[in-house]
Order: C-alpha cells, then sequence, then structure tokens
C-alpha cells in the first residue's frame, strides 16, 4: 500500500475493500475492490463518503478496475459518491463495461436536488384565476351531468321496463331500511332537546302547552325533512360516491362504456329512483319519531300525550306537511345526483375515492342548506 494511503475491508471473505491514497497528479483516488452488493458495502460507504467530502477542492478519481462484482447496491454507492462532490470533479474509472451500462443510467445531477422543495407561491391573481376557473369547470359538469340524469329519467319513466328493478330494490333497503336506527335516533333527540329547550323559558309565561305547536310546525316543515337530508348527504351519498369511485378507479366503467351501455343509465337513474323513493318516507318517519321526542318530554311538564297531540292536530295543516314532504324530494335528487356524479368524477390514486366521498358530503349538505333557504324565500313570498 502506498505511503499515505489508508484502507477499509470487510470481515467476511470476498467482501468489498477501500484503499483511499493520493496520485501523482495531485487527485484523491479511492481504489474499490471486491463485491459491491448490499451485504458488503456498508462500512465501504461510510469511509467511502468522507473521503470524497475531504475531498471538496480536489478532482476525485473511483478507481473500479478490481471490482469483481457490482449489484444495484454497488451502482447506488457509485452514484451517491459523484453527487457528494460539488467543487472538482467525480470520475468513475476501469469499471467493467456491463456494470458501467447500469451506471450510465442514473444522472447524478439530476439527483442532486431537494426532495421535497417548497412549491413556488403564485401571484394572488392567479389564485383568483385558478379557483374561479375550477369553479366554472365543476359547475359545467353539474350542468352536464344534469343534462344527462334529466334525459337518463325521462327515458326511464317512458319505458319502465327498462329499469333494472331488482337493483332500485335492493338500493332502496340500503338507503332506507338500513337508514331506520339513524334516523330514528336523531329525530328523537332532535324533538326532545327542541321541546325542553322551549319549555323552560315559556314556563315562566305559562305557556308550556304552545311547545307542542313549535315542535309540530317545526319538524313537519323544516327540520324533520332537514335533518333527514343532511344524515342521507353524509350516509348514502358518501356511499353512492365510493361506490361509483370504485367502479371508476377499476375501470369498470369503462367497461360499460365499451360494451355500448350508458353509465348513467345503467348506474345513475337506480340510485336516484331509490332515494326519491325512501327519502320521503324517512322524513315522514323522522316527523313522527320527533313530535314523539317533543311530547315525551312535554310530559315532566305536566302536559299529558292526548294535549300534546290534540294541540299539534289544531295548529299543523296538511299544508304545513306537504311543505316539508315537497322539500324531501328535492333533498332526494340532489343528495343522490351529487353522490353519483362526484364518483364519476374520481381520479385515479388511492386516495381518490376518499376524496369523492368527502367531496360529495360536502358538496351535498351545502347544496342542501343553499336549497332550505331557497324554498323557505318562496313560501313566505307566495305565504304558504
Amino acid at each position: 500500500m502506498a505511503p499515505g494511503s489508508e484502507a477499509v475491508t470487510t470481515d467476511r471473505p470476498g467482501g468489498a475493500a477501500l484503499d483511499v491514497r493520493d496520485g501523482a497528479d495531485g487527485k484523491r483516488v479511492l481504489a474499490l475492490r471486491g463485491r459491491l452488493v448490499a451485504e458488503t458495502i456498508p462500512q465501504v460507504w461510510r469511509t467511502a463518503l468522507a473521503a470524497v467530502r475531504e475531498s471538496a477542492e480536489r478532482p476525485v478519481v473511483i478507481d473500479a478496475s478490481a471490482v469483481t462484482y457490482c449489484d444495484g447496491a454497488g451502482i447506488a454507492l457509485l452514484v451517491d459518491l459523484m453527487r457528494q462532490h460539488r467543487a472538482g470533479s467525480v470520475e468513475v474509472a476501469n469499471l467493467d463495461p456491463a456494470f458501467e451500462a447500469l451506471l450510465k443510467q442514473y444522472d447524478p445531477a439530476a439527483l442532486d436536488h431537494d426532495l421535497d422543495p417548497e412549491p413556488a407561491r403564485r401571484p394572488a391573481v392567479e389564485e383568483i384565476g385558478r379557483t374561479a376557473y375550477g369553479v366554472f369547470r365543476d359547475l359545467r359538469q353539474q350542468v352536464e351531468f344534469l343534462g344527462q340524469s334529466v334525459s337518463a329519467l325521462a327515458s326511464a319513466i317512458r319505458h319502465p321496463s327498462t329499469i333494472r328493478w331488482r337493483d332500485v330494490w335492493v338500493i332502496c333497503e340500503r338507503v332506507g331500511v338500513d337508514a331506520l336506527p339513524i334516523v330514528a335516533l336523531i329525530s328523537f333527540l332532535l324533538g326532545l332537546i327542541l321541546a325542553f329547550q322551549s319549555a323552560v323559558p315559556m314556563k315562566k309565561f305559562g305557556a308550556e302547552i304552545f311547545v307542542a305547536d313549535l315542535i309540530g310546525l317545526s319538524m313537519l316543515r323544516e327540520l324533520g325533512a332537514l335533518m333527514t337530508a343532511i344524515l342521507l348527504a353524509g350516509r348514502t351519498g358518501a356511499a353512492f360516491a365510493a361506490e361509483i369511485g370504485t367502479m371508476r378507479v377499476n375501470q369498470e366503467i369503462d367497461a360499460l362504456t365499451t360494451m355500448g351501455l350508458d353509465p348513467v343509465k345503467f348506474l345513475v337513474t337506480t340510485r336516484v329512483i331509490a332515494a326519491v323513493l325512501m327519502t320521503p318516507l324517512l322524513t315522514i318517519f323522522a316527523d313522527l319519531v320527533g313530535l314523539l321526542g317533543g311530547a315525551i318530554t312535554m310530559l315532566s311538564f305536566s302536559i299529558p300525550f292526548v294535549t300534546f297531540v290534540n294541540e299539534v292536530e289544531a295548529i299543523v295543516t296538511f299544508q304545513d306537511f306537504m311543505v316539508g314532504w315537497v322539500k324531501s324530494f328535492v333533498f332526494a335528487l340532489l343528495i343522490a345526483g351529487i353522490g353519483c356524479l362526484r364518483g364519476l368524477q374520481t381520479a385515479a390514486g388511492a386516495s381518490a375515492v376518499g376524496d369523492s366521498a368527502t367531496r360529495a358530503v360536502v358538496s351535498g349538505i351545502v347544496l342542501i342548506v343553499i336549497v332550505d333557504g331557497v324554498f323557505a324565500v318562496v313560501f313566505f313570498l307566495l305565504d304558504i
């Protein structure tokens, strides 16, 4: 070994070894020998990196003439050594042509960058433009989907035999029957809490009986339909988006198109029909359970059950019932439509289905609240 040089070897036979010495022309020479494989190079790797970093101002030559074998780990070592040197140059010399061909597939300069760079900040005007374009694009897709859905539903109404009724009944079970427990729980607690919070202050004026009027009008006109719709948006809308999104990711929707089947007619129509059939029924169920919760609360304020029912019958009209019931049909269309649309918009990727389900829930709830506000204004103007 030349004076001033150092060597590092592995303990096992047939391992890797490294000699570090100064060349005659002022270059730093790293002489590798043996088998450069994953099992033999860890100790050599650390020493070689230290030697290259110490030679920041000098050219470095990696002499691989004595390397007998080199796998992917050995190539990674050579590439890492080449990308560590900043000021001078690093040259790999005398590498076997079979291994050199593998080394040439990697560009150390291309690897020498921040793996997680900070994203460039865009100007505020550009951000506003991108956001506006995204909103416009989403609105356009919603309008297109609305037209396709209306066309598919009109075709199904004209030709009922084309509807896959067996699938409709299966989806009705999932949308309606399976949702009964959560709708019953939320509606009961809603009626109970609303009655209690109203009766406490009204008791000071001896007007507890009018709590029945408040519960009846609130549940039938507003809260029954609204809470049922919000629950279904989080439960059914997300399920529709996840189901259709999974089909999109698995290319099942592309297969339907290839077979000449319209995905909107095949997938969306059945779900919209099921939602339209079940949501109004769930709304009636929620109204009754909410009234029951209010009646039970009023028992603690010395208002008998019969008195509560008679007061509700006296103040609530069939028109009040129809106001909430009509809303439920519109809410059903929104829930099923948004859920199916977000599912069809699912992109590729592991998180795409979850993103679609989230977007379906958020979009559904926002639209439900907006439409409910529009209904309130319209009914007020029409004196309904």
